[in-house]
């Protein structure tokens, strides 16, 4: 049974009142990959009664009187992605289509949704808790460069005047919260949760904090922003992070207590082995259902956490740096549940998470001191510390495969090559992935080629990819299998010049790439690139970087990646011709030769 979104459900329950309602940009969907069905869950399981209210009308606050008056409080966020990611291209142009809408029609989530959706739950009922949370909420806790508004923006939590803001994976600290208050707690007096910032008038109440530097000079001073993203950086992990306090006025102050602990094994199995139905609600059947969901539907999640440490990724700083894993046993569990679907034809999707191939703690030291405030697990080479092994993820494939019913296991949540590299046994795993879970094209994300952006990426060198792709065609060739490499590419990202874009250019041409999926740089609150980007600063070294900011440039970094589109011909000729390269100009277009349709790589032999 989906958890109530009407007052309807609510009487069929029996129910007078709930005690939370969740307020979600997206469609409900009662699935373990959507973090509205996991909280809703997990409060039932908790013994809460919960409503959904998913894409209210948030032109007035009468949709947000639907279930009546909650007894605990609103629980708020934008979905599974930040509204304006959702809402707007990188060129900051409207999107046609809403992947988490019902059939995928635009504009039933506003711009800045979290924002407007804790106001109106506010004019609905003044006196009852405004929680917010999710990834929109989450990565904009202290104040942020904004891509969409060009500037810095105060906290979420100032400007949605909601009561508290849970970050991270927030299981721990919702369940703690929902005991304080439905203990009589007032919210204003909710401040030790770890995972949780609140805003304060002064810091009596806080002990051994660390000052990030004020909201105006970020503001007036790129430098200090700088400082301020170490900061945060640095105090991200739940074992030696240090309580962080933002100010804004002399009366007004953000405060953000230490991480959650993540979840381990046997949590993270019960988290999503909850009573999912597994499907969107019914009332979206008459919409053609929910776009998004038809590819997580038939996929499992494996894992949470990730130290790849990407710069231009939020997971660090939303998930943690601290892999955790399912059990075999659970995934098994879900795997044969999935087989007993009326629309399963024996394809599952993915079994990973962040990254598919991460399973574990980094390193020992991570479960007893944390995670390094200086040092990268795999940048700019794999740690001597690191755990690199495959056998467990292996076991867990193969058990998964050989369920019948079962015919294929793709890895869609992504390989990553240079921890695979490093991993002495890499052959074992390079087979059985050629194997087993191709299905002719293989997705990589090296993301550049050049060795000078891939370090402000904090990427492995050119050198890494090209052995891991020597090695996957060499696999199956051995396998007799002819299978092919698509990689996934960011243009303009920071420290990328035309240059740069021209070295990448001339590296699919050579290799007989053509890629699939090009995406220009995207800055997103919370990443390490987005700060680069905005103060054009290097915040590790406070080294000058180079961002292409123009939409000329970063439409030619482009245009050089997808040189094959016809398209693109006039914009690379002249962009080759005005940075002094005409000598390349035969050699991406020769005459009277195809310059290049086929979408996937040539097998190449090197």
């Amino acid at each position: 049974m989906f958890l109530p979104i009407s007052k309807k459900d609510m009487d069929e329950r029996g129910w007078d009142q709930l005690d939370f309602v969740i307020v979600t940009g997206d469609a409900y969907v009662d699935h373990h990959s959507y973090g509205t069905a996991i909280l809703g869950r997990l409060l039932e399981r908790y013994g809460y009664k919960v409503g959904i209210l998913a894409e209210p009308d948030y032109n007035s606050a009468e949709d947000f009187k639907r279930f009546g008056k909650p007894r605990l409080g609103f629980l708020i966020n934008s979905g599974i992605v930040d509204s304006m990611v959702n809402n707007y291209s990188v060129f900051k142009r409207r999107r046609r289509v809403d992947e988490y809408a019902p059939g995928g029609v635009f504009g039933r989530r506003p711009d800045r949704a979290v924002i407007v959706y804790s106001n109106r739950a506010r004019e609905a009922y003044k006196d009852v808790p405004i929680i917010i949370g999710g990834i929109e909420a989450s990565l904009r806790r202290f104040a942020h460069y904004d891509y969409w508004d060009d500037k810095i923006r105060r906290s979420i939590l100032l400007d949605s005047r909601a009561d508290l803001l849970i970050y991270g994976m927030g299981e721990r600290a919702l369940i703690e919260l929902a005991e304080a208050l439905d203990s009589g707690i007032e919210i204003k007096d909710v401040t030790w949760i770890k995972g949780t910032c609140f805003t304060g008038k002064d810091l009596t109440s806080v002990y051994d904090e660390v000052l990030l530097p004020d909201y105006d000079k970020i503001t007036k001073d790129k430098k200090e922003y700088c400082k301020s993203f170490m900061l945060q950086y640095k105090n991200n992990d739940c074992m030696n992070g240090e309580i962080l306090v933002e100010k804004y006025t002399e009366s007004q102050y953000v405060i953000q207590n230490i991480p959650q602990s993540p979840l381990n094994g046997q949590e993270l199995d019960d988290v999503y082995e909850l009573p999912y139905e597994d499907e969107y609600h019914p009332v979206y059947e008459k919409d053609g259902g929910i776009p998004g969901f038809r590819e997580v539907k038939f996929s499992i999640v494996s894992s949470r956490g990730c130290f790849g440490g990407c710069a231009f990724c939020a997971i660090t700083y939303h998930q943690g740096r601290e892999v955790r894993g399912r059990s075999k046993e659970s995934i098994v569990r879900e795997a044969e549940k999935l087989i007993k679907k009326y629309d399963f034809k024996g394809y599952i999707h993915d079994v990973g998470g962040p990254t598919a191939n991460f399973r574990l703690p980094a390193c020992e030291k991570q479960l007893t001191e944390g995670v390094c405030k200086n040092k990268d697990c795999l940048y700019p080479k794999p740690c001597g510390n690191l755990n690199i092994d495959h056998k467990e993820y292996l076991d867990i494939l193969k058990a998964v495969r050989n369920i019948d019913g079962i015919k294929k296991i793709f890895i869609r949540s992504g390989i990553r090559y240079d921890y695979l590299m490093a991993d002495k046994n890499h052959n074992e795993f390079m087979e059985e992935l050629c194997e087993y879970h191709v299905s002719g094209t293989l997705k990589v994300a090296p993301e550049h080629i050049s060795d000078s952006v891939l370090k402000y990426m904090r990427k492995p060198s050119k050198d890494v990819f090209i052995k891991f792709v020597r090695e996957y065609f060499k696999t199956n060739e051995k396998l007799g299998k002819e299978q092919y490499l698509i990689p996934y590419l960011i243009s303009s990202h920071p420290g990328s010049t035309i240059n740069d874009s021209i070295e990448l250019a001339i590296f699919l041409k050579e290799w007989g790439f053509i890629p699939d999926q090009v995406q220009d740089f995207y800055p997103t609150p919370g990443t390490y690139a987005t700060c680069m980007y905005y103060t054009e600063i290097d915040p590790f070294t406070m080294d000058d970087v180079y961002i292409a900011k123009t939409l000329d440039e970063k439409k030619r970094q482009r245009a050089l990646l997808h040189f094959n589109k016809p398209v693109n011909k006039e914009s690379v000729i002249s962009t080759l011709q005005k940075n002094g390269r005409e000598d390349l100009i035969d050699y991406f277009y020769p005459k009277g030769k195809n310059n290049g349709s086929n979408r996937r790589t040539k097998k190449r032999s090197r």
